[in-house]
């Protein structure tokens, strides 16, 4: 009976700590939102916001990776259960690496201007990226939620459409012209691109967790750019 009630005493421990690990996907939903608006307002003192922010991020994958060695440290889980707890370490530090991308938008608004000279084919290119990277995040959730593989594997499908989008940003910048403020500002934004990649990058991370989980073994989903190293 005693044993009995420490498994059920561990599960709802292990449940909790997923809702966290998950819930700070939810931080970042709503960090990368606002990192978008600011960046499409030239908003600073937004951004400065989303760098201040940063810290309920770290502090969320503080609280969850000690919980989990705290968990660990009171009762050896079985196999399946190890393989959560394997995935939710994981999980917790891809939306620790998510925040930093999005302070790293944040840090390059300051830095283009008030008023920088815009270009809308790019402007609209990076719109596109922020609207795929913040839809990857929420799925990725979802399909760790749900053990859904079909949905983990279905994060490859807009990761690759941002890989895209983040190449044509590449060439739009170096088509951009001479004028020297429209170029240093065209190379501002292929960083924010490349953060945007990367965010999106790591939510496909989340779902080779997911994979692992329902499956014991890992793999790295196909993909042309995906390295598994972010």
């Amino acid at each position: 009976m005693a044993q009995s009630s420490t498994r059920h005493a561990f599960h709802e421990e292990l449940r909790r700590l997923e809702e966290q690990a998950l819930g700070g996907l939810d931080l970042i939903t709503t960090t990368l939102a606002r990192t978008l608006e600011a960046l499409e307002h030239q908003d600073v003192e937004l951004a400065s916001i989303v760098i201040n922010d940063d810290d309920r991020v770290d502090g969320r994958y503080l609280e969850v990776h000690q919980g989990i060695l705290t968990l660990l440290a009171r009762q050896a889980p079985v196999a399946t259960d190890l393989r959560t707890v394997a995935a939710l370490l994981h999980v917790i530090k891809h939306v620790e690496r998510m925040g930093d991308q999005c302070v790293n938008i944040a840090k390059l608004i300051p830095l283009s201007g008030h008023e920088p000279p815009r270009d809308p084919a790019l402007v609209d290119l990076i719109e596109q990226m922020g609207r795929l990277a913040s839809s990857e995040v929420a799925q990725s959730k979802q399909a760790f939620a749900l053990r859904d593989v079909g949905v983990a594997e279905d994060l490859v499908r807009q990761d690759e459409e941002i890989n895209r989008i983040n190449r044509a940003v590449f060439q739009r910048a170096i088509e951009i012209g001479d004028d020297v403020d429209r170029r240093e500002w065209a190379m501002l934004m292929i960083l924010v691109a490349r953060a945007l990649e990367r965010i999106g990058d790591n939510a496909v991370d989340i779902g080779e967790q997911v994979a692992f989980v329902v499956s014991g073994l890992f793999r790295e989903f196909a993909s042309a750019s995906h390295t598994g190293n972010h």
